[in-house]
C-alpha cells in the first residue's frame, strides 16, 4: 500500500535487474513477512516520484510486503533534515554527504539510486564543438562553486592546461533558472543537472559533452551512481529484510521504466511534458542512468572521484578527510 503524506530495449543490464528482482522476490516474499512501513522522504519534483507512481500502478509495494509512507519535500536539504530528525527512514542524497556524515559520527549508508549525470549544453547553432571552445565564453553553472559536475569538469580540463575559472566567464545560478535563461540564449553554454539538460535537449539545444565523457580521464572505469538511497546503518541492521525488499521493489520499478515505453505515457504528467519527442528524451536519459554495476565497482569509482573532489572542492564539500569513509556503501545480501 502506498500512502502520500502530501499530496531501448532491454539489454544485459536490464536482464541483470530482472534476475536480482526475481531472486529477491522469492527470498523476501510478503507471504513470509507482515507488511513493513518505510517512511520515504522524496523531492516533490524529483525522479523518485516517477518511480513511486509505477510502484503504485503495479502494486509493487504489496508484492514486496511493504507500506511506503512517502513525504514530498521541497528540496534535498529538507530530506536530510527529515532523516536526521527521525521523521524519515530513507531519503536520496549523494555519497559525498554520506561519507562526511560518517566522519562526523552519523553512521549513514548509501545504496545506488541513479547514475544520471549532467552535461554541457549549447544552442543548436552554437560554434562550440568541444570543451576547448569554452575558452572566453560565458558558461552558466547550475548549483554553485562546489557543484560536483563543475568540479569534475575543472579537474578534467586542467589536464589540458585549461583553467575554466579564469579562462571562461562563469555564472552560477539555480538549476531551473539557469535552464530557463539558457533556452532564451542568454549564455554561450551551460552545465546543468541531467533532467534540466533533457528539457533543454527537448527544446532543441545540443550536447557538447556529458560529464560521463570526461570521467575516464579522471581514473573512473564506469558510470558511477552519484545519487543513492540513504538511511541509518543501525536502522538497516534492524530492518535488513525490509530494506532488501525495498531495494528489490525499486529495482523492479526501474525495470518497468527501462523496458516499457507505455509506462512513460502514464507518468508524463509527473515528468511535466505531453510532447512525445521531449518525453522520449527524458526516457532515454533516465534509462542511461539506471545503476547496473556491482557495489564493489561503484565503490571503487566513488573512491577515485572522492579524492579528486576533495582536491578541487576542499573541506566545504567533503569535510576534513580526502578519502571516502569506510562503510559508506550499503551491501545487501540476499537471504539476510
Amino acid at each position: 500500500m502506498l500512502r502520500t503524506a502530501t499530496s531501448r530495449s532491454a539489454g544485459p543490464g536490464a536482464r541483470c535487474l530482472q534476475i536480482w528482482v526475481i531472486a529477491a522476490a522469492c527470498l523476501f516474499s510478503p507471504g513470509a513477512h507482515a507488511a513493513d512501513t518505510i517512511r520515504l522522504a522524496i523531492q516533490k519534483t524529483g525522479t523518485a516520484a516517477w518511480e513511486l507512481a509505477v510502484v503504485r500502478a503495479h502494486g509493487l509495494d504489496k508484492e514486496f510486503g511493504l507500506t511506503i509512507a512517502a513525504t514530498e519535500l521541497a528540496s534535498p536539504e529538507a530530506g536530510k533534515i527529515a532523516l536526521r530528525g527521525g521523521s524519515a527512514d530513507i531519503m536520496i542524497a549523494d555519497w559525498l554527504w554520506v561519507s562526511r556524515e560518517r566522519r562526523l559520527g552519523a553512521p549513514l549508508v548509501f545504496a545506488p539510486y541513479s547514475s544520471a549525470i549532467g552535461a554541457i549544453m549549447v544552442p543548436a547553432d552554437s560554434p562550440i564543438a568541444g570543451l576547448a571552445d569554452l575558452k572566453g565564453r560565458t558558461l552558466a553553472v547550475a548549483g554553485g562553486p562546489i557543484d560536483k559536475s563543475w568540479l569534475l569538469l575543472q579537474a578534467a580540463m586542467k589536464q589540458d592546461g585549461f583553467n575554466l575559472r579564469t579562462q571562461a566567464r562563469i555564472v552560477y545560478g539555480a538549476p531551473a533558472l539557469v535552464a530557463e535563461k539558457a533556452m532564451r540564449g542568454e549564455f554561450d553554454a551551460t552545465l546543468n543537472f541531467w533532467n534540466f539538460c533533457a528539457a533543454m535537449e527537448g527544446h532543441g539545444m545540443r550536447r557538447v559533452a556529458s560529464i560521463e565523457d570526461i570521467l575516464p580521464r579522471l581514473g573512473v572505469h564506469g558510470r558511477p551512481a552519484m545519487l543513492g538511497y540513504v538511511f541509518s546503518e543501525a536502522w538497516a541492521d534492524k530492518n535488513r529484510a525490509a530494506v532488501a525488499r525495498f531495494l528489490a521493489m525499486t529495482r523492479k520499478a526501474k525495470e518497468l521504466l527501462a523496458t516499457s515505453d507505455a509506462e512513460w505515457q502514464k507518468i508524463a504528467p509527473l515528468v511535466g511534458t505531453s510532447d512525445p519527442a521531449m518525453l522520449s528524451v527524458y526516457r532515454d536519459r533516465y534509462r542511461e542512468g539506471i545503476p547496473r554495476r556491482p557495489i564493489a565497482e561503484e565503490e571503487a569509482d566513488a573512491r577515485a572521484l572522492f579524492r579528486i573532489l576533495a582536491q578541487t572542492g576542499g573541506p566545504d564539500l567533503v569535510g576534513t578527510s580526502d578519502e571516502l569513509a569506510d562503510g559508506t556503501f550499503y551491501r545487501v545480501e540476499l537471504g539476510n
